[in-house]
């Protein structure tokens, strides 16, 4: 289990990777993001981008999901408040193998709640060429180690 007393400014994890189809790029557009050069193929060929792309959205949950197996499916997490950025650089592409990385920008225990703390974070997608294809700043609550609080001066009432 790790908590947020486990997580230091500078610290790198390497969250795994997951190659994308082209069958759940439709699939997931289809439903989300019903753009035409993310269901049409043929649309999608004459687009700037010259075939089938994955919606951002769909890139986004790709990392989301990389980022819980890979780190806080382990952990106090105790959710997040939202994102501060978000960039698509690159399209990301039917057969493209994502991986995700997370760099620890800054922690800060709460001065309001003892118990927990908040992670800030760079997280990056990259594609199997190496090019970064997203970035994402966020932070996220992490709950103390049980035991971590009891040495803090306690509030006076």
């Amino acid at each position: 289990m790790r908590y947020f007393e486990d997580f230091s400014e500078g610290q790198v994890f390497e969250l795994g990777e997951d190659r994308i189809s082209e069958e759940e790029i439709l699939a997931f557009a289809r439903r989300y993001d019903p753009q035409s050069f993310h269901i049409d193929p043929e649309a999608a060929r004459s687009s700037l981008y010259g075939g089938i792309i994955a919606s951002g959205w769909q890139t986004s949950s790709i990392y989301m999901g990389l980022m819980v197996r890979g780190l806080l499916q382990d952990s106090s997490s105790l959710g997040s408040a939202g994102i501060d950025e978000l960039r698509w650089l690159k399209p990301v592409r039917p057969g493209d193998t994502l991986r995700a990385r997370l760099t620890i920008t800054a922690v800060k225990p709460s001065s309001r709640h003892p118990e927990r703390g908040t992670v800030f974070t760079l997280g990056e997608l990259f594609n199997q060429g190496g090019e970064r294809v997203m970035f994402v700043r966020s932070s996220g609550m992490f709950g103390r180690r049980p035991g971590a609080t009891d040495a803090l001066p306690s509030k006076k009432p």
